[in-house]
């Protein structure tokens, strides 16, 4: 029975939400488990240059893993011909590869998972199973959405999000630096979820987001960035709409993300598994060490990114 009274709760929002159209579940690696399960998958080629969870979710689902290499321009670098129940994972990233070029590989390959987790404003291509992840984009606990015609015949649960907002909360009114552990911890958590179907939470907090500002601004930052060291990145790039991160290559990128630690400018390896995976003479071990994965989301105008064209600089003085 439907309470009557009381006290307010959090508003809900109606507007409209990008990616309303998908299988919306908890969490990026649940989405590629959905997957792994509904198609039924044996063995999927993996890049070498990735993270571990997308690995520890095939070894958990009883996925076999193989690994190929990607070049300098992140695309890969593969010419296998696939068994029926073997898939091809490509990854995005920082919303690079273009559509024509994902296109051209689903019709060679068929069995393709198309990881946009770094490209969330990339729309999918009818057919090709395709997942987005939304923390990395908006300020939500959990989230992703998943293209794919294949079904997954369990029931599943409805997530919940109300216990795991305290970080996201407490970044607005104080620091990050003061709610960093929580952050991720709440990371840490989606290790052992199983799938479930996004929280009510979660998909309210994603109505209220104004996606074409969003995209707009995160593209007008990444130009910013690209004019600025265009000439010294290692990466040749094109602009994305609604980008992830400005990747900038340096040869000394590791030393200067921890110079721009101490003037408050947080910048992640991003995938420091693959120390673990590649020997120190591999490109994707000095991709991972050396990318500065440069924060131009939506929170930041002009004078934040020139900001942070000037400290960089600084430190390559």
């Amino acid at each position: 029975m439907r309470e009557i009274g009381g006290y307010i709760e959090w508003e809900k929002y109606a507007g409209p939400m990008l990616r309303e159209d998908a299988v919306a579940l908890n969490c990026g690696r649940n989405a590629l488990a959905y997957l792994l399960r509904a198609r039924k998958i044996r063995k999927i080629w993996l890049p070498k240059f990735l993270c571990a969870s997308v690995r520890d979710v095939c070894v958990k689902e009883g996925v076999e893993v193989a690994y190929y290499s990607v070049d300098s321009n992140f695309e890969p670098i593969f010419d296998v011909e696939l068994g029926a129940d073997e898939y091809f994972y490509l990854v995005n990233y920082y919303g690079q590869i273009e559509l024509k070029k994902i296109k051209n590989l689903a019709d060679k390959y068929a069995r393709v998972v198309v990881d946009n987790a770094q490209a969330y404003f990339q729309p999918p291509i009818a057919g090709v199973d395709t997942l987005y992840t939304c923390r990395k984009f908006f300020g939500v606990a959990d989230g992703a959405f998943l293209y794919t015609e294949a079904e997954l015949d369990e029931e599943l649960p409805l997530d919940e999000s109300f216990d795991r907002t305290r970080f996201l909360l407490g970044r607005f009114e104080r620091t990050a630096s003061e709610f960093y552990a929580e952050y991720v911890a709440n990371n840490k958590r989606f290790a052992d979820e199983p799938i479930k179907r996004t929280s009510k939470l979660t998909l309210n907090l994603l109505r209220a987001v104004d996606y074409e500002k969003t995209a707009t601004r995160r593209t007008e930052n990444f130009q910013t960035l690209d004019a600025a060291f265009g000439t010294i990145n290692r990466l040749a790039l094109r602009v994305p709409e609604g980008p992830f991160a400005y990747p900038l290559w340096l040869e000394n990128g590791s030393e200067v993300r921890q110079a721009l630690q101490t003037k408050k400018i947080y910048v992640p390896t991003l995938w420091p598994d693959v120390f673990n995976v590649c020997d120190e003479t591999e490109l994707e071990y000095d991709m991972a060490k050396n990318i500065l994965p440069l924060p131009i989301d939506q929170r930041y105008v002009k004078e934040d990114m020139e900001r942070l064209i000037e400290e960089t600089m600084k430190t390559l003085s």
